[in-house]
């Protein structure tokens, strides 16, 4: 499937802009609708695979709007709120809220949270296919086709691919890169990461994709 939407509900434009940071750094789309707007309708036109969402809003409250979006849709929704109140925690369990995590959040537990919530919830995060010039990524499968050819993957390759295809056109840093295999459980350092690099372009070149992973000087890599 493509990227995963992450909706954020947030009036704090520092914290939502920070968070829209983190989540498009580690491959999220992320939705940023103004927080006096319609939210449950938003939800309803936009359909985001996961909810942010902040319980004091200018608007109706967070507690509210979370019931309200329980009534069409059963997406995760993880408050993040500097209510800190055992009744809080407990009100957002009983509205049907799936996650509560209090600021100043940890980073890392919040991204974690928002994995482990889209893997349970959309099928342990199995993807369809990805597509770009030609090229067919297989994620359920690990293996790259091309006109017919077809390339095995190993985990981290196929992990690298998947975050390439998905900012296909964009420059990727190698910090991104790493990031977004640590958080994937899969340890590697810079220089892993080049001889990654290096073996998926044999085994794209071994099927006809030539200068498929462009590398830019000082920048990172683009397909």
């Amino acid at each position: 499937m493509p990227p995963y939407k992450i909706m954020i509900v947030e009036d704090d434009p520092l914290i939502r802009s920070q968070l829209q940071t983190l989540l498009n750094g580690n491959g999220y789309v992320t939705l940023t609708p103004d927080p006096l707007a319609d939210i449950a309708d938003a939800v309803k036109d936009r359909q985001p695979h996961l909810l942010l969402l902040d319980i004091r809003l200018p608007g109706e409250s967070g507690f509210s709007l979370c019931s309200k979006i329980r009534t069409f849709s059963g997406l995760p929704i993880i408050f993040v709120t500097s209510c800190n109140t055992d009744m809080d925690e407990l009100n957002s369990i009983l509205l049907g809220g799936d996650a509560f995590i209090t600021k100043p959040y940890n980073t890392a537990i919040l991204l974690a949270k928002i994995n482990a919530l889209l893997k349970r919830h959309y099928a342990c995060g199995q993807e369809e296919s990805l597509t770009w010039q030609g090229a067919v990524l297989h994620p359920e499968s690990s293996r790259l086709e091309y006109q017919g050819r077809q390339a095995e993957l190993t985990k981290n390759e196929l992990k690298i691919l998947v975050f390439l295809f998905r900012h296909a056109g964009r420059i990727c840093s190698r910090s991104d890169l790493i990031d977004h295999l640590w958080d994937n459980q899969l340890y590697v350092d810079d220089n892993a990461l080049s001889v990654n690099i290096n073996r998926i372009r044999e085994k794209l070149s071994a099927i006809g994709l030539d200068d498929f992973i462009k590398t830019r000087h000082r920048q990172g890599y683009t397909i």
